[in-house]
Parts: structure tokens; C-alpha cells; sequence
């Protein structure tokens, strides 16, 4: 029992590690949010980790990222969660990996199926959050057009690389 406690804290240090990562790879499009990889490892940790430490990783992140460290694209530091565009998104990953790793379930019954909803849901997640967020930050907008449908080819095939 304790040593897969030890190995589940390794892996959710990892997984933060990789979430933190995920940000130096971007693409940028127009508007004001690039397409990164985080949103779909901040899933995956959900995923493979499960409700608990998944949700773990994505917090580590977060904490790294509001205390200075430069994880999050565009602006660093808190003020990318409480006054930037991508404040939703990145709450959003939080919510995202619980709701993944809740629908997910326990690894030996996941069924291509079920991890692919689980997935889906996760996203979801992330783009109700992201869209929220950013429909509060400017109401006059699209949040649609801006926020939500720019990256949905990106997204649908992170979906599919990471099921």
C-alpha cells in the first residue's frame, strides 16, 4: 500500500511537471488565447491518475503558476487567473481533471468507451469554464466565435491522441 502511495505522489509530481511543460509549446491563432498542450495533459492526468491525484497535478500547477513561475501562456503570476483571458481555461483544467477522473472510474474497468466520454466531458469542462470566464471579461463579445470554436479542431484531435 505504501509503496503505491509513493509511486501515485511520483506520478503527480510528473504529471505537474508535464502540465508545466505543456506551455512552451504553443500555437498561436488570432485572438487572445494560444492553443497549448496543457489542457489536454491536465486531462490525461484525470485520466490516468484518477479523480484525487489527477486533480492534484493540475493543482500543483496552478500554485506553481500563481506563485511567479512562468507556466502560464500569456500573462504569469495570479493575474492570469483572476483578471486574464485564460482564467477560466485554467480553472477550468482543475474541474476538468476531476470531472475526467470521476466519469473515468478505476483503471482495470475503463473501457475505450467510457474513457473516451470521460474525455469529452473533461473538455467540456474546461471550455464551459473558459467560455464563462471570458463572457465575463468582455460581455459585448462573441465568447463563441472567440473563445470556444477557434479551438475545437485542436482540441478534437488532443481528444483522439490522448484516448
Amino acid at each position: 500500500m505504501q509503496k503505491a502511495k509513493k509511486a501515485k505522489s511520483v506520478l503527480t509530481a510528473l504529471f505537474a511537471a508535464l502540465i508545466c511543460a505543456g506551455c512552451f509549446i504553443q500555437i498561436p491563432i488570432a485572438g487572445m488565447i494560444p492553443v497549448v498542450l496543457q489542457d489536454m495533459l491536465a486531462i490525461l492526468a484525470g485520466l490516468i491518475l484518477g479523480p484525487l491525484y489527477g486533480t492534484l497535478a493540475v493543482f500543483i500547477f496552478l500554485l506553481l503558476g500563481c506563485i511567479g513561475l512562468p507556466v502560464f501562456s500569456g500573462a504569469g503570476g495570479l493575474a492570469a487567473i483572476t483578471e486574464g483571458p485564460t482564467g477560466g481555461f485554467l480553472t477550468g483544467y482543475l474541474l476538468g481533471a476531476l470531472a475526467g477522473g470521476l466519469i473515468a472510474g478505476k483503471k482495470s474497468s475503463v473501457g475505450w468507451l467510457r474513457l473516451s466520454l470521460a474525455a469529452a466531458a473533461a473538455n467540456l469542462t474546461v471550455f464551459l469554464c473558459g467560455a464563462f470566464r471570458f463572457s465575463m471579461l468582455f460581455p459585448e463579445s462573441d465568447v463563441w466565435a472567440l473563445a470556444v470554436l477557434p479551438f475545437l479542431p485542436g482540441t478534437v484531435l488532443k481528444l483522439i491522441f490522448s484516448v
